[in-house]
C-alpha cells in the first residue's frame, strides 16, 4: 500500500474529502487527518490520526529492538568468553536486549514527531490539515484524479509507503 499526503487549510474541505473517500470505499482504517484542531475534527466526524501516526513510537521501537539485540549479542559473547557459560544464555540475552531496547525505543518515540510527517510540521503548526490516504496500487490513480479534479484546494504534498523502515529517518536519541 501507498500513503498519499494532502494539505488543506480548512476543516470543511477535510470533511468533504473524508465523505468522498468513504463513498469511494476508503475506510477509516485507511483515511486519517492530522491537525492541531482535534475538537474540529471530532465535531465534523472526521477520523483523526492516532498517536502511532503522530509520534515516532513504532519507528523508534524498531530501532531500539535492533540496538537491544546487538547489545544482548555483545553481552552474551563477552560473558560467554569470560566465564564459559553455556550457549543457552544466548537466546535469553538476545530476548532481554530486544525487549529492553523495544521498550526504551517506544518511550523515546513518544517524545519525537513521526519521521514520516516531520516534513509537514510547519503546515500542521500553522493550523492546516494533513490528510493521509492509504491506497492500493490499483486505486491510486482514481484517488489522485478525484482529489485533483474535485478538491484543488487540497495540495498534493507527497507519497510514501505505509511500511516503517527503521534505517530511515532523522537522527536523535536511539536513532541509528
Amino acid at each position: 500500500m501507498k500513503r498519499l499526503y494532502y494539505i488543506t487549510s480548512d476543516v470543511d474541505s477535510a470533511e468533504h474529502i473524508a465523505n468522498d473517500m468513504h463513498q469511494k470505499g476508503i475506510s477509516d482504517w485507511h483515511f486519517h487527518v492530522l491537525s492541531k484542531d482535534r475538537v474540529g475534527l471530532y465535531r465534523h466526524h472526521i477520523h483523526s490520526a492516532n498517536y502511532l501516526h503522530e509520534f515516532d513510537v513504532v519507528h523508534s521501537a524498531l530501532r531500539g529492538t535492533i540496538i537491544g539485540v546487538i547489545i544482548g549479542l555483545t553481552l552474551c559473547i563477552t560473558i560467554n568468553s569470560a566465564s564459559g557459560y553455556p550457549a543457552l544464555s544466548l537466546p535469553l540475552m538476545l530476548l532481554i536486549g530486544a525487549l529492553f531496547g523495544t521498550w526504551l525505543g517506544a518511550l523515546i518515540g513518544l517524545t519525537h514527531e513521526n519521521y514520516k510527517i516531520a516534513r509537514f510540521h510547519n503546515d500542521i503548526e500553522a493550523g492546516k490539515y494533513l490528510i493521509m490516504v492509504d491506497v492500493h496500487k490499483n486505486e491510486e490513480t482514481k484517488i489522485k484524479t478525484t482529489m485533483k479534479r474535485y478538491y484543488p484546494e487540497a495540495k498534493m504534498s507527497g507519497e510514501d509507503s505505509i511500511l516503517i523502515n527503521p534505517f530511515k529517518g532523522h537522527m536523535g536519541a536511539l536513532r541509528m
